[in-house]
């Protein structure tokens, strides 16, 4: 009997902390954002929508914004009606959690073109999609599909040189998803520092 038990609970575990599929409704959740906001993800329905689990102390991260690289992408998608929601999952007193006024000032000093940068300093929402790194990406069809996990490009280094010469999955699932194609590339390994949990 114990090892029926113990064979349920570890089963039971792996179906509550499994990664979300894609192809899957993409799990919903509320978070508040820096001015104590609440933002639903499905509030977002009819649009499509882009989480990036974020941590400023990250040198990956900073690949990204440090070549703005990040911010041009949101600017992009943002500019055409995407909802991008940057996502910080660290604990307090680990890297990455900030008090809302040095968050706002890192979010300025990057120039981020971010929709929201929501908290999740307990790291529910972040167990809920099993982001493992920062950056963790993902992508959200108008059903609330979700249509892309993993990185947010197919170079796991955190030199900022190699950006230019990258292959951007997440660009690459918008803009097929946008014009009505297939996801020739739908899910792939994330890469960066480790979520602080």
């Amino acid at each position: 009997m114990k090892i029926l038990a113990t064979l349920f609970a570890v089963a039971f575990a792996a179906s509550v902390y499994a990664r979300p599929e894609v192809g899957k409704p993409a799990p919903d959740f509320t978070l508040k954002d820096l001015s104590g906001q609440n933002r639903e993800l499905s509030d977002f329905k009819g649009k499509y929508v882009v989480l990036e689990w974020v941590n400023f102390g990250c040198p990956f991260v900073k690949k990204h914004y440090g070549s703005k690289n990040m911010q041009k992408l949101q600017k992009e998608f943002v500019d055409k009606g995407v909802v991008w929601l940057s996502i910080c999952s660290s604990a307090p007193g680990k890297q990455g959690n900030e008090t809302p006024d040095a968050a706002k000032s890192g979010l300025a000093e990057f120039g981020s073109s971010a929709s929201a940068y929501l908290v999740d300093e307990n790291g529910k929402v972040g167990k809920l999609y099993r982001a493992k790194t920062t950056p963790d990406m993902f992508v959200v069809n108008p059903e609330g599909v979700l249509i892309y996990a993993g990185a947010i490009d197919n170079k796991p280094t955190p030199d900022p040189s190699t950006v230019a010469g990258s292959n951007n999955y997440v660009r690459a699932a918008l803009d097929e998803a946008t014009a009505g194609k297939a996801i020739s590339v739908p899910s792939t390994k994330p890469y960066g520092c480790s979520v602080k949990y």
